[in-house]
C-alpha cells in the first residue's frame, strides 16, 4: 500500500495572510510542517499543494515537492484531490491513500502521521482521523476546539464545536469526572478513490450549521475511523499565535 503526504498551503489566509511563509527560528513554518511530514517512513513521497508563486518559488528554493493548484478550491481536501488527480495522470504515479497533512502545525510529530496511516490495515476504512483525551475544561467549551463522539467500532458518530455528549443534571465544572470526552485533531487521511468522490458532494446543513467539512461526510454516509493519538502539535491561526509559540520555546 502506498501513502502519500499532501500539505494545502493558501497564501490568502483571512487572520494571518503570508502565514505558510512565516519565520520560526530561521526556517518557514511550511517548510517545518514538510520536513517533518518526510520523517514519516509510511509516506512514500510529500507534496506542498499551494495557490500561490511565492510559496511554489519557496518550497524549491529548499528543495520540496510542490504542485502549484487552482485558487478556485474551497478546501484542503479538494486541493489534495487535484493533487492525486495529476500525480495520477500527469506523472503517473498511483497512490492507494491520501494523508491530508495541516500546513500550519510546524512541529506535527511523524507518529501521528503513522497512527492514521495504520487506520488502513483495516481494508474497510474509507477516511481516518486522530482524536485526543480532552484533560481541560477550558478545551471543552472553547468552539474553536472540536469535539467528537464515536461509536464502539471507532466511526466517529458526530462532530461538534459544543461539548458532546451534554451531561443532564450535572454541573458543567463535573462534566470531565464523570465523562471521557475526545478532541479532534485535524489530520485526514483517505482513500484515493474516496476522496475523488468527497469532492463532487454538495455542502451539507450539519456542515453549513457547524461549519465542519467533516459533517459533509457523514450526511452522506462515509464513515470516518478514528484513531487515538496522545500526540498533539501546536496549529498557528494567527500572528498572535506564533508569537505565543516563538516566546514559549
Amino acid at each position: 500500500m502506498k501513502f502519500v503526504g499532501i500539505i494545502p498551503a493558501r497564501y490568502a489566509s483571512t487572520r494571518f495572510p503570508g502565514k505558510p511563509l512565516a519565520m520560526i527560528d530561521g526556517k518557514s513554518m511550511i517548510q517545518r510542517v514538510y520536513e517533518q511530514s518526510c520523517k514519516a517512513d509510511i509516506l512514500s513521497e510529500v507534496w506542498v499543494a499551494t495557490d500561490d508563486k511565492r510559496i511554489e518559488d519557496h518550497i524549491k528554493s529548499f528543495g520540496g515537492k510542490v504542485m502549484l493548484t487552482s485558487v478556485d478550491h474551497k478546501s484542503g481536501t479538494e486541493r489534495c484531490n487535484e493533487v492525486i488527480q495529476r500525480l495520477q495522470t500527469d506523472m503517473p504515479r498511483l497512490f492507494d491513500v491520501a494523508i491530508n497533512i495541516q500546513g500550519d502545525e510546524p512541529f506535527i510529530r511523524p507518529e501521528q502521521i503513522e497512527t492514521v496511516a495504520s487506520c488502513f490495515l483495516n481494508p474497510e476504512v474509507e477516511i481516518a482521523t486522530l482524536i485526543k483525551k480532552i484533560s481541560d475544561k477550558t478545551e471543552l467549551f472553547n468552539p474553536n476546539v472540536v469535539k467528537v463522539i464515536t461509536a464502539n467500532d471507532k466511526k466517529a458518530l458526530y462532530f461538534s464545536r459544543q461539548p458532546i455528549p451534554f451531561l443532564r443534571g450535572m454541573p458543567e465544572n463535573d462534566w470531565l469526572k464523570h465523562h471521557t470526552y475526545f478532541k479532534h485533531i485535524g489530520i485526514y487521511a483517505y482513500r484515493t478513490g474516496t476522496l475523488q468522490k468527497l469532492t463532487m458532494l454538495e455542502s451539507s446543513p450539519l456542515e453549513i450549521a457547524e461549519s465542519l467539512e467533516q459533517l459533509r461526510w457523514l450526511e452522506n454516509a462515509y464513515h470516518i475511523y478514528t484513531k487515538q493519538t496522545d500526540f498533539e502539535s501546536f496549529s498557528i491561526d494567527t500572528p498572535d499565535d506564533l508569537s505565543k509559540l516563538i516566546n514559549n520555546r
